[in-house]
C-alpha cells in the first residue's frame, strides 16, 4: 500500500530537523525519518558544539554569508527558547613571527565577511586573558561561543511535533524514485524497517548526513548531471578529552596553514567547563571506521604544546 505525504525529510540530525521545523511551521505536512533509534546520534551528537562567528571562509561566500547570519539567528534561538549557551569568546594565536603575518590575514578576512568586533592582542594582552597561553599574538573573537547541541536539536523537535510534524525512527530510507505524475511530479520512498512502507511525497529533503551522497545514487529517474560524484576519500576527526581541570576559559585555535585541511587541533570547552582537544583530519575511504585511535594522543600533545 502506498501511503500519500507532503513533505519528507531524511535524517534527524540538526539539519533535518531544523529543515522540518521550519516547513511544518509553514504549514507543511512533515514526516521525518531516521534510520537510527532516536535522533541526533551521527554528526550532529560528534561535533564542538561551537557557535562560529564567521572568521575563516572566503569572503562573499555562502559559507560566509550564512554562518556570520546564522550566528546571531543560533544565539537568538537558544535564548528564546531555553538551549543552553555561553559566548564565552575564542582566541587565536600566532606562535611565531610567519604565523603573526597570516593571523594578520585570517583578520582582514574576517573583516570583508562582516566580523568586526575582532580584537587584536598583543602577547602581553593575550597572557592578561589566559596566562598558560604561549603566543606571540592573538585575535579574540568575542562572539563565538559554544551551545548544548542535544538540547537544540530537543528544541527543533518540540516545535516540529507542535506543529504536527512526525518522527519516525528506525526508519531507514532504501530508495528514491522521481515519478512523473500529472499535475506534479512526486518522489517514491521506499522506507525498511520493521514496519516497511512506500510513500509518496510532492517534497523530499535529503538530510542524510554521510549517507546522503549514497542516497541519491539510490535514487531512480535522475539524470546523470543530478548526481554528484562518488566520494573516493572521507575525513575522519578524532578528539581528546583533557582529563584534569583546564586553566582556559576561552576556546584556543592555533593558527594553521591557509590550504591546512581543518583549524587545527584546537582546544574547546563544554558548558561544565571541561577540554577537549581536536578534531584532526585523517583520510580514509569508509564511513564506518569511528572509533579512536588512543596512540594519537602522543600527537595531540605534541601540536597542542605549541599554544600551551
Amino acid at each position: 500500500m502506498v501511503e500519500p505525504v507532503d513533505c519528507v525529510v531524511i535524517g534527524a540530525g540538526v539539519v533535518g530537523l531544523a529543515v522540518a521545523r521550519e516547513l511544518a511551521l509553514a504549514g507543511r505536512e512533515v514526516l521525518v525519518l531516521e534510520a537510527a533509534d532516536t535522533f541526533g546520534t551521527q554528526t550532529s551528537a560528534r561535533n564542538s558544539e561551537v557557535i562560529h562567528a564567521g572568521i575563516y571562509y572566503p569572503p562573499g561566500s555562502l559559507k560566509a554569508r550564512l554562518c556570520v547570519a546564522g550566528r546571531h539567528l543560533l544565539y537568538d534561538y537558544c535564548a528564546g527558547h531555553g538551549v543552553e549557551h555561553r559566548r564565552c569568546g575564542k582566541l587565536i594565536v600566532a606562535g611565531d613571527a610567519a604565523q603573526v603575518d597570516e593571523l594578520r590575514a585570517i583578520q582582514a578576512r574576517a573583516q570583508a565577511n562582516g566580523v568586526d568586533e575582532l580584537q587584536w592582542l598583543a602577547r602581553a594582552q593575550a597572557l592578561a586573558l589566559e596566562p598558560e597561553l604561549d603566543c606571540q599574538a592573538a585575535l579574540l573573537s568575542p562572539s563565538t561561543g559554544i551551545l548544548d547541541s542535544h538540547g537544540l536539536m530537543l528544541a527543533l523537535l518540540g516545535e516540529l511535533e507542535g506543529a504536527g510534524g512526525l518522527l519516525a525512527v528506525r526508519a531507514p530510507v532504501r530508495h528514491l524514485q522521481l515519478l512523473d505524475r500529472r499535475p506534479a511530479p512526486l518522489i517514491r520512498v521506499e522506507v525498511g524497517g520493521a514496519e516497511a512502507t512506500i510513500l509518496e511525497a510532492r517534497s523530499v529533503v535529503n538530510a542524510a548526513g554521510l549517507g546522503a551522497i549514497e542516497l541519491v545514487h539510490q535514487t531512480r529517474g535522475l539524470v546523470p548531471a543530478q548526481r554528484p560524484p562518488r566520494p573516493t576519500r572521507w575525513a575522519k576527526g578524532s578528539y581528546f578529552t583533557l582529563s584534569g581541570r583546564t586553566p582556559f576559559r576561552h576556546l584556543v585555535y592555533p593558527v594553521v596553514a591557509p590550504d591546512a585541511p581543518g583549524l587545527g587541533l584546537h582546544l574547546t570547552l563544554d558548558l561544565a567547563g571541561r577540554a577537549r582537544f581536536g578534531p584532526d583530519v585523517q583520510w580514509g575511504d569508509a564511513t564506518d571506521r569511528r572509533q579512536v585511535d588512543p596512540q594519537r594522543a602522543a600527537l595531540f600533545e605534541a601540536e597542542v604544546r605549541h599554544y600551551w
